[in-house]
């Protein structure tokens, strides 16, 4: 399953309800008929949110500012591990009391081209919206990929990007220390963590999780950045050697102290997200949706989830690029893909406010405005003015954090290298399990990277 990488951002494990009501708060709205008999009216209803993304706390700020527009329709959101997604969503839209609204990603096992047959046509609303050019004003790869047979099944409103590592740079100030550039200073950096009795690089491989595809993913594109676009596109094999030479550096971090031990026993959520938020582990590899825990607000509700106690130090967070392993010299790559769609269930009660809300998060200014002020996200809208507004967003340290998150945010603005876009579930297990082999068995790199090749030639292919 994909997207995010099965990303869970929930600190807090299982499905959560959060129930929103609607603001009395006056406001105009898209280009919605509220008179249309069909589906009710599209500015009054109460409505079911059910998505794996954002973090409650998000959810609340982004539901409340739909609420200054839309103050009579009411949104409870349900957040699910999206591991347990696609079995809670399938039997849930094939009755009648399912969600009116969920979310879907690019691909994987809950994308939209899974959930197509259960999902109303977009098409008809988001012309009425942005008008007839609409493809031309969004993201290409969200609008291609939320289209499946003609049909608009979802309106993308996200993207993220990965490719980065973050630090808490409290505890590299503590024992003055810098970022690792290469193999060699990685390695001497985690040798003295580890002396001071702390872990280092905590990545969680385990099977329902799959965030070793973004180290892999790095690693490999520090050997060639062209080769797993390729290998997505079938222009490329993903047994090429620079899979292979990605797939021993792997086990390599492992072997020299760097990747702490027993990665296919830890969740990355939210095992290792706690262990890092709580000040335990000095760095993790997560995408741009971990800006989010730059925030004040965010990272009070991260802590207070993992259980950390009241008024504990909000720790600094930063991205920085990852080391070249290889020695290649080739930066950092920020590769990128569309993250969520909202899809609207075509049985809804309420089908007409559900396509409201909808389409406001992603495909207006002011919703835009919102997520990508949430730091979880980057809109999909285009326009100049949809970025983060630096002035609305309490970072914990912002003398420190905030240049770095606009030139992190620069990147992935400038982002054409796909994440994982195209792929297809048997290739993503292939390579779950291919990070595993790697850290914990005897398999040689070209034996590994050959069950991620015959994955892809097996049947659903690339």
């Amino acid at each position: 399953m994909f997207p995010r990488l099965k990303r869970t951002r929930a600190v807090l494990a299982g499905a959560t309800v959060l129930a929103v009501t609607a603001m009395t708060f006056a406001g105009c709205s898209p280009s919605t008929d509220s008179s249309t008999k069909d589906g009710g009216s599209a500015t009054q209803g109460t409505l079911n949110w059910w998505s794996w993304t954002p973090d409650n706390d998000l959810a609340e700020r982004e539901i409340a500012a739909f609420n200054k527009v839309y103050p009579d329709i009411k949104v409870t959101y349900k957040k699910i591990n999206s591991d347990q997604l696609s079995a809670v969503l399938r039997p849930a839209l094939a009755s009648d009391d399912g969600p009116d609204v969920f979310t879907v990603n690019a691909s994987g096992s809950h994308s939209a081209q899974a959930f197509a047959a259960y999902a109303e046509d977009l098409t008809p609303h988001i012309k009425k919206l942005l008008g007839d050019d609409w493809r031309s004003k969004v993201f290409a790869p969200g609008a291609d990929a939320f289209t499946v047979k003609g049909r608009l099944v979802a309106a993308e409103w996200a993207k993220v990007g990965a490719g980065m590592m973050w630090i808490n740079q409290d505890m590299f100030d503590k024992y003055g220390l810098k970022p690792p550039k290469n193999l060699a200073e990685w390695k001497t950096l985690c040798a003295t963590f580890r002396s001071k009795g702390h872990g280092c690089f905590q990545e969680g491989f385990a099977s329902t999780s799959n965030f070793g595809t973004d180290t892999l993913h790095s690693l490999v594109n520090n050997v060639d950045p062209n080769a797993w676009t390729n290998a997505l596109s079938g222009k490329g094999k993903w047994n090429s050697p620079a899979f292979v030479k990605g797939l021993q550096n792997l086990r390599t971090l492992q072997a020299e102290g760097i990747l702490d031990k027993g990665a296919v026993g830890v969740q990355q959520y939210p095992d290792v997200n706690n262990a890092f938020l709580s000040g335990k582990i000095p760095m993790v590899q997560m995408g741009t949706w971990y800006s989010q825990y730059a925030t004040v607000n965010s990272m009070e509700a991260a802590l207070e989830g993992a259980g950390v106690p009241k008024g504990t130090k909000k720790i600094t967070i930063m991205p920085i690029p990852f080391p070249d392993v290889s020695g290649s010299g080739i930066p950092m790559t920020v590769y990128s893909d569309p993250d969520a769609g909202q899809a609207v269930n075509a049985k809804s009660k309420h089908l007409n406010a559900a396509i409201t809300f909808a389409l406001w998060l992603g495909n207006t200014p002011e919703g835009a405005h919102v997520v990508a002020n949430n730091l979880d996200e980057f809109p999909t809208l285009k326009g100049e003015d949809v970025g983060p507004q630096w002035d609305k967003i309490k970072l914990v340290n912002p003398k420190v954090q905030q240049p770095a998150l606009k030139a992190q945010t620069k990147l992935l603005e400038e982002s054409t290298a796909p994440r994982n876009i195209g792929m297809s579930a048997e290739v993503g297990q292939a390579i779950t399990d291919a990070a595993q082999a790697m850290v914990n068995s005897t398999k040689t790199p070209q034996q590994v990277a050959d069950t991620i090749q015959a994955a892809a030639d097996s049947g659903e292919g690339r």
